[in-house]
């Protein structure tokens, strides 16, 4: 498993980190199977969306900021419930498909660490899966 480090500048956020999982796939090696992208904290998570127009990005969070606002009345004493609830429906993990060492992602396709109680210091865990389900000759 390899650990990332994401920086986030607000206090909602999407940071493209497609490169950053690339280059871990590239370091261990992993030439076909999967990679499995998870954020350990529970008001951070991680999508797969469009990355050629950063206005979805934007709009994004607009409808998530307007569905979950972060004025409401929360009973969570650390401030933060709308970010939980947020990072709740983002989930924390996604898998890509490797093929010939490179993500298979569609043409307009990034992947996002979502941050929605920043600015903070965050983690992400790639762990690079080899294809088990590929059936072996056994002669």
């Amino acid at each position: 498993m390899e650990i990332i480090s994401v920086k986030s500048n607000a206090r909602t956020e999407l940071i493209d980190i497609t490169g950053q999982i690339q280059q871990a796939v590239s370091r261990a090696g992993l030439e076909d199977g999967l990679v499995f992208i998870y954020v350990p904290h529970t008001t951070g998570g991680v999508i797969i969306n469009e990355g050629a127009d950063p206005a979805v990005r934007r709009d994004i969070i607009s409808v998530l900021n307007m569905v979950i606002p972060w004025e409401f009345d929360y009973h969570h004493q650390e401030g933060n419930s709308p970010a939980h609830i947020k990072s709740s429906l983002v989930g924390p993990g996604v898998h890509v498909i490797v093929e010939k060492g490179r993500l298979c992602l569609g043409t307009w396709q990034k992947i996002f660490f979502c941050e929605f109680d920043g600015p903070r210091n965050r983690k992400v865990w790639i762990k690079p899966l080899s294809d088990l389900g590929r059936s072996h000759d056994t002669k």
